[in-house]
């Protein structure tokens, strides 16, 4: 059987796998993939596989469509995040699929974390200025005693507001499934937006779904505290990235760093590239060795036991 391969981390580690999918038995198609396959392509592609490990792409009813008409039989979501995947369609067209969860919490945290620390002290703009030869001493500020407005409380969500308690900072955590959670017990949960005037910084960790696109937008903006700091290691359309431009230029926000966009790569038009206060990533924060050695090892665990449940009910 054929395995289709097109999630980035783990493509770029895929000769450590190929002899595992060899052993099980598989022959692995590792395409060029830099950050997604459009649908046109999937739709091609995916019918020629029996297994498809997928990564952010464009995972539509018509692909799966298109991959249930020829060799398809089941797919795994590399990672948490399933935005991008139709499951209700693998559902209606009897294609088994599942996701990785609970994988690189500490990852995404610790990336999240990062990114608080850089904002608060301006090391981006130290690092910038020594390169230029300048020797700038930017006064940041002290992370204790700040309140952060965090955007999910799931295992990235917890894994981050672990470390930032460890800052003593304050956490207000927005998630409509909040549960409490040992050694957290100091997070206060809301209901966004409220009391988001209080925060100086928000930090998104959430899945996104329909009813959070764009949560963070010009209302929301309007209301923040001025100076407030925004990070996103989520997805990216959860911000309003043109009403989060609009901030940056009128000072409302200081600054921000951004893992993931609303559209990926970030265009060279998109109007963020204009304010040095901005750092960004390439949608990279749970790509670590051990996290995708982790999590790839889950994926070819689920789909292999698809794959052979399939195999038994076709002989039945």
């Amino acid at each position: 059987m054929r395995i289709l391969l097109t999630c980035p981390p783990m493509l770029r580690q895929a000769e450590r796998f190929r002899p595992r999918f060899a052993e099980l038995g598989y022959e692995l198609f590792t395409p060029d993939v830099p950050q997604v396959l459009p649908e046109a392509e999937l739709i091609e592609l995916v019918p020629q596989f029996d297994g498809w490990i997928i990564g952010d792409d464009p995972a539509t009813a018509a692909v799966f469509e298109a991959g249930q008409a020829g060799r398809l039989k089941a797919a795994v979501k590399w990672g948490v995040g399933v935005d991008n995947v139709d499951f209700a369609a693998c559902k209606r067209l009897g294609i088994p699929i599942a996701n990785t969860p609970g994988m690189f919490g500490g990852e995404v945290a610790d990336m999240a974390v990062g990114y608080v620390i850089a904002l608060a002290r301006e090391t981006f703009a130290v690092n910038a200025g020594i390169r230029a030869g300048q020797w700038p001493k930017p006064s940041g500020i002290s992370l204790a005693g700040k309140t952060v407005g965090l955007a999910g409380f799931g295992d990235i969500g917890r894994n981050t507001a672990r470390r930032l308690l460890a800052s003593d900072m304050h956490i207000v955590a927005y998630d409509p499934f909040f549960r409490p959670a040992p050694g957290l017990e100091a997070v206060e949960p809301a209901v966004w937006p409220e009391r988001i005037e209080e925060a100086d910084f928000l930090v998104f960790t959430c899945a996104l779904t329909p009813e959070n696109r764009h949560m963070l937008g010009e209302r929301e903006l309007a209301r923040v505290k001025p100076g407030v700091r925004v990070v996103n290691v989520a997805r990216g359309p959860l911000i309003d990235e043109a009403a989060l431009a609009a901030a940056l230029a009128d000072g409302r926000v200081a600054s921000a760093a951004l893992d993931v966009f609303e559209v990926e790569p970030l265009p060279a038009t998109s109007p963020l590239r204009d304010f040095d206060q901005c750092l960004f990533g390439s949608h990279n924060g749970s790509n670590t060795i051990d996290a995708v050695i982790r999590t790839s090892e889950r994926a070819i665990e689920l789909l292999d036991g698809f794959l052979r449940e399939a195999q038994r009910s076709a002989e039945a």
